[in-house]
């Protein structure tokens, strides 16, 4: 397994940088799901370990702030499969390979189990110099948050016999959720370079009713809304953030650089490793956010813009599968072969789709004591990347890819993802959030051939529902409990398991997963 290299012997210099004036800063984010709340002020930092237990003081020392969240629970699934050690995600939402109802350990269930650092120091009057690093950890193997293991672990079996597996942006990364630094100005904005959460991302966690938590948000659960497309650009590699905030009105941007290997790549319908082309790899993305607040009113409108993003199909095939070693030995639109003396195995490796994505998103929210209403919709088009990644590509968390479909698409595919819901504040320590989520996708296969009686594939029309309620209760300002349940079904070419050939569907096209469980905060 090959990961990203990421320097901790640069992040103990950085650390030291901030170190050295003794004024600590609040940090200049907000609070959101699986983020502890920003810094303020020395004197406001714990001063014992029973102000610590009792408030919501930091940990913050020399203008430093450690962070973090443990969050974990049980539950009972209608449709579900056994728990891997990589999964991060839980089992709340329909599953393709799901077939059994089971009691399960449920992780992050609210917010992702994390440990971070992060700080904001005065250089001068009015500037500062900002960082954060933080990493999502599964709190029921101490493991570190990694879909793309999800998928490998299950590399080789026979389907039946699968554990738990999805695709994401968090996949073994040291710092797996954000990490990166920069500077701050209260009178031009923020300005920050690395790893970072998209506008996108930013968006779901204040317009989501469920503050993107994994056993009750489809949104939150899955990224496909966050990202513009893919579940595995709700974090950027490489790229410049930049924030600005006058009076009720906000502005932001980010611009991906690219990066990564582009792989092997040919267009012939035969091909070996001395006629395949050496990819570039042109995976830049940009976005922008506007918004304000007026009264009880806020909103915000994002566009996002993602090329070569990648979506992990299934687990590989592999050996065990003697009549189709890999995923799939042809493409599924243009019948191409993949398969070949020179592919990459299925050890470590991945499979995946490549398209280039567009996507806008426009989200509402309204404070009526007690209630708080929120609403939102995105509309994401996605196409046949315009420089195609090839065999051999990278992924997420430094991957390759050994199987990599350019040419999915007949014609652009359209998504559509609406949803809407309150929270009720019963009292100052709890919340009921009741929340409704559906994804829409077009048929957008050439000619079309789908029909119940035909048969669907994933190129057909389809949609995907969640709703779901749950209470949450705070003990102490740290300590907090939680119990709800949440429903998801999906039809048409949204329960196609496998998209090649006639296409595989899901084996039940819903699931039940009440969950009750606990969280503490630092």
């Amino acid at each position: 397994m090959k990961m990203r290299s990421v320097s901790w012997r640069a992040l103990a210099a950085l650390a030291s940088v901030f170190a050295w004036n003794h004024a600590a800063l609040a940090q200049d984010r907000p609070a959101t799901a699986g983020t502890a709340a920003a810094a303020p002020a020395a004197s406001e930092a714990c001063g014992s370990l029973r102000e610590f237990a009792t408030t919501d003081c930091p940990l913050t020392w020399h203008g430093i702030t450690i962070f973090g969240a443990y969050d974990v629970g049980v539950g009972w699934v209608s449709h579900g499969m056994p728990v891997s050690p990589y999964n991060y995600e839980g089992e709340s939402l329909v599953n393709r390979n799901g077939n059994q109802s089971q009691w399960l350990i449920e992780p992050n269930n609210l917010s992702q189990t994390s440990l971070g650092i992060k700080g904001k120091e005065e250089l001068m009057d009015g500037w500062a110099v900002v960082f954060d690093a933080s990493t999502g950890i599964n709190p029921q193997s101490g493991q570190l948050a990694n879909a793309s293991a999800t998928d490998i672990s299950d590399n080789g079996l026979p389907r039946g016999s699968y554990s738990e597996a999805i695709d994401g942006a968090r996949a073994g990364q040291p710092f797996n959720d954000e990490f990166y630094g920069g500077v701050s100005s209260e009178q031009l904005g923020t300005l920050t370079f690395g790893r970072q959460r998209t506008l996108g991302t930013d968006a779901m966690l204040l317009y989501d009713p469920a503050s993107g938590a994994y056993a009750f948000s489809y949104i939150g659960y899955n990224g496909t809304m966050a990202a513009g497309g893919d579940t595995e650009d709700t974090r950027w590699d490489d790229a410049v953030k930049y924030r600005l905030a006058y009076g009720p009105v906000h502005f932001g941007a980010m611009h991906k650089f690219a990066d990564g290997s582009g792989g092997c790549y040919s267009a012939a319908a035969t091909w070996t490793a001395a006629t395949c082309t050496p990819e570039q790899p042109h995976n830049t993305a940009f976005g922008f956010d506007i918004g304000g607040a007026y009264a009880n009113l806020s909103a915000d409108i994002v566009y996002q813009q993602y090329n070569q993003a990648i979506s992990i199909v299934n687990p590989l095939l592999g050996a065990q599968s003697p009549t189709q070693p890999y995923q799939s030995t042809l493409d599924s639109i243009n019948t191409n072969p993949i398969a070949g003396p020179n592919l990459i195995g299925t050890d470590n490796t991945l499979y995946g789709i490549v398209t280039d994505n567009r996507a806008v998103m426009a989200a509402v929210r309204y404070t009526w004591d007690p209630f708080k209403l929120y609403a939102g919709y995105e509309h994401i088009r996605q196409t046949n990347p315009s420089n195609p990644l090839g065999v051999g590509a990278s992924d997420q968390g430094g991957y390759f890819m050994s199987g990599v479909e350019d040419d999915n698409l007949d014609s652009p595919k359209i998504v559509q993802i609406w949803w809407t819901g309150a929270r009720y504040a019963l009292d100052s320590r709890t919340d009921i959030a009741l929340s409704w989520y559906h994804q829409l996708q077009n048929d957008f296969r050439v000619p079309s051939t789908c029909s119940p009686t035909a048969g669907f594939r994933s190129s057909c029309a389809g949609t995907l529902n969640e709703f779901s309620l749950y209470a949450d209760h705070h003990f102490t300002k740290r300590f907090d409990a939680f119990a709800g349940i949440a429903y998801s079904d999906v039809s048409g070419g949204l329960a196609i398991a496998i998209p090649h050939g006639p296409g595989v569907p899901y084996y039940h096209n819903s699931n039940a997963a009440p969950t009750i469980g606990g969280r503490f905060t630092f």
